[in-house]
Parts: C-alpha cells; structure tokens; sequence
C-alpha cells in the first residue's frame, strides 16, 4: 500500500534566524582568528629584471613583512615564519616594517616586543638581511627599533643604499623612510651615482605601496626595476564580493600582490601580523619568494 504524505518543517522564525547567525558568526570569527590567521602561505614568483648581471641569476629573495608582535601575534608565529624561511635556503631575506605596534599596548611594552622580535628574526640562516621601518615602527621609537634590529645583524636601510654582490657583480639595494609617518628621501635612497647604470638594477623597499605614484613622478623611481612593499596586510578581512573592509593611509591604491608599470615591478605582501582585531579572512598571511632572472 502507498502512503503519501508530506512532512512538516518547523517554521523559520525570527529567533532561530538569530541563533543560526550567531553560530555563523562565532564559527567565522573561531575560523579567521584561531586557522587563518596562523596558516601561512608562501607565494613563489619568478622576476624578471633587466640589467640584472648572470651572476644573479637564480638569485632567491624572501620578504617577510608586517609582524606587529604581541598586538596579537604570538612568538610562536614569527618562530614559524622564520622556519619556513629557513627551509627556502634563500640568499637574502628582506624585511619591510612594522616589527611591533603602536597604540593598543602601553609604550614600554611595545618597546619590550621590538627587542623580542628582533632577536626571533636574528635565528634567519641567511647571509644578508635587510629592513626598512613601519609607520607603527617610527611611532613606536624609530631609535629603538633600529637598534634592536642592527644588534641582531638586521641592516635598517633608512633612506639608504647597499651593494649586493656576487662574484664581481652586484645589484643595488635602497631602503626608504616610512612615508606614511617618517620622512622618505628618494634622493638619499637612490642617489644619482646608482642610478641606470648599466648591469646594476635598483631593488627597493618601501613599506608603503601606494608611495610608488610619487616615486614614479621622480627621476630617481625611474631607476627602480623592482619594489616590495607591506603595510595594508593584503586588506585583512576580505570579504567575498565586497572586498577588504579597512586599508591605511598610503595602502589603499595597490592592496595585494603583483603590479607592473613602465619601468618598475611592485610586489606588495601580504604580511603575518594583524592590527585592531586578531581575525584573518580569505588573506592568510604570507611569506614570498622572489628568483630573479636576467630579463
């Protein structure tokens, strides 16, 4: 015998839509503050600069940006971060701002972190490391920061200039003031005496993306072949459709990843920290490793 029937369902009613939010919710924020945002990504990209001698060719460089530690990054994420690192065997490790932060915790304490993570970046098996200051590093105490850095090996390039070499070659590294708070000078940064000369290319870092459209109106942006930047933490929070929910100040134009212009490549990371809240979504943090090529 066939019985036919239908079977009831319980009516969505105002309150069980505001239980089923709230579950949403908690499992997004437990999502984006406990998995994300200790989940990171190591993105690997191939640079093609021109100029770039043979001698570099194969050249591999990490960037690590945007650590803010003890806001909410914990020691044992810088530890990891610099594991993975490790584990890549680059030549040279690049470091673009914003070691601590500025304004949730008391002064003193910041201070404290800027030391403490200093010394986790000083167990990065690599023969150069360089860095450039973060808005949040300058208002922190650019003395300090600095000091804390060079005290573990850590070059801070503060509007200033270093040759790489190999094997009688070399490639010019620049490092630019904090533009959002500091004072960049381009001129200092990359003087006439480096600039388009023939087989040494420019490298920059800046830790501010959006700083490239001045760099770009200057003679002396025109002989940068590559920029790394930080600072916007790839926006964050992104959510689908409507995309990052907050960006700072010179962070706004160029977000994430990778752009090309006439002369100049600017690759802007991600970053491993986070600010205002301890929440990542859909933007894990990220570790990137350039090989450059001879264009």
């Amino acid at each position: 015998m066939k019985v036919s029937g239908t079977i009831s369902k319980a009516p969505i009613t105002r309150r069980r839509f505001l239980i089923a939010s709230a579950c949403a919710g908690a499992g997004l924020a437990l999502y984006g503050g406990e998995i994300e945002r200790h989940w990171i990504e190591v993105t690997r990209r191939e640079v093609f600069l021109p100029r770039l001698p043979q001698a570099f060719d194969g050249f591999r460089i990490a960037q690590l940006s945007d650590i803010h530690l003890h806001e909410y990054t914990e020691s044992f994420l810088v530890r990891d971060a610099v594991r993975h690192i490790n584990a890549m065997n680059p030549d040279a490790v690049f470091l673009t701002g914003d070691f601590v932060s500025h304004g949730l915790m008391p002064n003193r304490l910041s201070i404290a972190s800027a030391w403490q993570c200093a010394n986790l970046l000083n167990q990065l098996d690599c023969p150069h490391r360089y860095a450039v200051l973060g808005n949040h590093d300058v208002l922190v105490s650019r003395e300090v920061v600095t000091e804390a850095l060079s005290a573990n090996a850590i070059t801070v390039l503060d509007n200033a200039y270093v040759p790489i070499e190999r094997a009688g070659d070399r490639f010019w590294l620049a490092g630019l003031g904090d533009p959002v708070v500091g004072t960049p000078d381009p001129e200092l940064a990359i003087p006439q005496s480096i600039r388009n000369v023939p087989r040494e290319p420019v490298v920059l870092l800046c830790h501010a993306p959006d700083y490239v459209d001045t760099l770009l109106r200057l003679q002396e942006g025109q002989a940068v072949s590559l920029m790394l930047a930080g600072h916007t933490h790839g926006g964050q929070v992104r959510v689908p459709l409507a995309g990052p929910l907050i960006l700072p100040p010179l962070g706004r134009k160029y977000v994430e990843g990778w752009f090309r212009f006439r002369n100049l490549q600017l690759y802007v990371n991600r970053g491993i920290g986070t600010v205002s809240l301890p929440i990542r979504f859909d933007c894990p943090p990220e570790i990137t490793l350039f090989t450059l090529h001879s264009a």
